[in-house]
């Protein structure tokens, strides 16, 4: 998880104050105040954009003549356990003495730069200085990921932050959001699987549409509605399913990163069939949803991944299991919403991560709206301080927005997203969608930056074959 240092580094409060100068950008705030660096054995001040840095009460640096200092960090961006001194500046040009051969002649203008000295004794060494940033910062700021190692974080005028590791030689740009794709329910009627076991037991087909998309999303996510299973005479369709487990290997090879299986079927063949499916998914390293093995006598409330060093918390509930009770000896194999236990199982999960998903299987069956039970659900995933809800189960695609609670936190919310593929012929349900949504690092935490809902269309084609596609 994402974590804001401020007096672990020993670098004090820092005021802004007022200042500009006409030749530098009207955005540009000069920061003025103190700051230490090794464990107090060095002390600083940044004033009228200078630095000047003591040991033992006397002065043994000052900031070069010609730079501006628009703000000042201490604190170990190297991660060797002693402190650097680092410097948001201005100067003139943007190379100096040091112009690369192939550059003939430097700028005239003010630039901005990053220059990180070290501190040794009686000296403060340069260690390294930017040529270009690349980019505008109002400010900078140094964080510590669940990971140990501390980043620079910078912040441009629009409030976007980007996400800077020291390397070796120097700063490396890290990704700062994760891409989100999430299809709904993975549907496997009987002559769904009838054709495929005919294609020598190959289910590639049901993807095949997607794959790219699939692809090029940092998370991707499906609906198991029904259990696996590897024993054909527990093959079986609609009232009980039991899915040949050709499909769990499809869903592997097209490069899905998660599954929920907390649905209404996920007891259709008992504990065997829910202890079957998450092991399936499990030993091919797709995080599992929704369920848990038999076996594990602890409650797991949620799943936890970190890509581009976001630390996300998925949960998955579904609203019943069709009347057919967990045994008492396993009472936590399949998540259900029980509100009592879903807020602490959200508290918890925004205590450990930087990002709340929560994925319900829940509504009415064939209705294009959500329904009043959906409604109440999302207002309590709303002020539990969800970030995004995922909706399936109704067969029907229905409407998404953003909700907003009195304290300006915004849920990002799609009631269903329908069926990824099913045989039902109803009009309404041979209709889709995929959310795809962009979870970034932003001055307010981890936000949901882009957004949107793409139509899917189920087509059986001729010999019987169930194909996916954009509509």
């Amino acid at each position: 998880m994402i974590r804001v240092m401020a007096v672990a580094f020993a670098s004090a409060f820092i005021c802004l104050t007022a200042g500009k100068t006409p030749l530098l950008p009207r955005w540009v705030e000069w920061k003025s105040g103190t700051f230490a660096g090794c464990g107090g054995e060095y002390e600083g001040l940044l004033e009228r954009k200078t630095v000047r840095v003591l040991r033992e009460d006397a002065v043994i640096w000052t900031s070069p003549e010609g730079v501006k200092v628009q703000e000042v960090l201490s604190c170990d961006i190297d991660n060797d356990s002693r402190d650097e001194l680092l410097l948001l500046c201005w100067k003139k040009g943007r190379y100096g003495q040091h112009r690369p051969f192939w550059v003939e002649e430097d700028e005239k203008g003010w630039s901005q730069h990053i220059f990180v000295y070290e501190y040794d004794r009686e000296e403060v060494r340069p260690k390294w200085m930017s040529s270009y940033i690349g980019q505008d910062v109002t400010e900078m700021c140094a964080v510590s990921g669940r990971d140990g190692v501390i980043r620079l974080w910078l912040t441009d005028p629009e409030g976007t932050i980007s996400s800077w590791v020291w390397t070796s030689w120097g700063f490396t740009r890290e990704e700062t959001e994760v891409s989100f794709v999430v299809f709904g329910d993975n549907l496997i009627h009987e002559p769904i699987y009838r054709y495929g076991l005919r294609q020598e037991e190959s289910f590639g087909f049901l993807f095949e549409n997607l794959r790219d998309v699939i692809a090029r999303s940092d998370v991707a996510v499906i609906g198991q509605e029904t259990p696996l299973t590897d024993d054909p005479a527990l093959y079986g369709g609609y009232p009980r399913f039991g899915t040949p487990v050709q499909v769990g290997q499809a869903i592997v090879d097209a490069g899905f990163d998660v599954v929920t299986c907390a649905t209404n079927h996920a007891l259709d063949r008992g504990v065997k069939g829910v202890d079957f499916t998450g092991a399936f998914f499990r030993d091919r390293g797709i995080l599992c949803l929704g369920i848990q093995s038999s076996e594990e006598k602890e409650y797991l409330p949620f799943e936890r991944m970190e890509r581009n060093g976001i630390d996300i918390a998925m949960l998955n509930y579904t609203y019943g299991t069709n009347g057919i009770k967990a045994p008492e000896e396993s009472p936590h194999i399949v998540k259900l919403l029980e509100e009592e236990k879903v807020r602490k199982d959200i508290e918890q999960a925004r205590a450990q991560s930087d990002f709340v998903i929560v994925f319900v299987h829940w509504g009415t069956e064939n209705a294009e709206q959500a329904d009043e039970y959906q409604r109440e659900w999302a207002g309590l995933f709303l002020k539990s301080g969800v970030d995004v809800v995922v909706g399936a189960h109704p067969h029907a695609l229905q409407p998404y927005e953003v909700l907003r609670d009195e304290q300006g936190h915004e849920m990002l919310i799609y009631y269903s997203v329908g069926n990824y593929v099913s045989a039902q012929g109803e009009e309404s349900c041979v209709k889709g969608g995929m959310a795809a949504f962009t979870a970034s690092l932003t001055d307010r935490g981890v936000q949901v930056t882009e957004y949107g809902l793409y139509p899917l269309v189920i087509t059986r084609e001729g010999g019987g074959k169930f194909s996916v596609d954009f509509e």
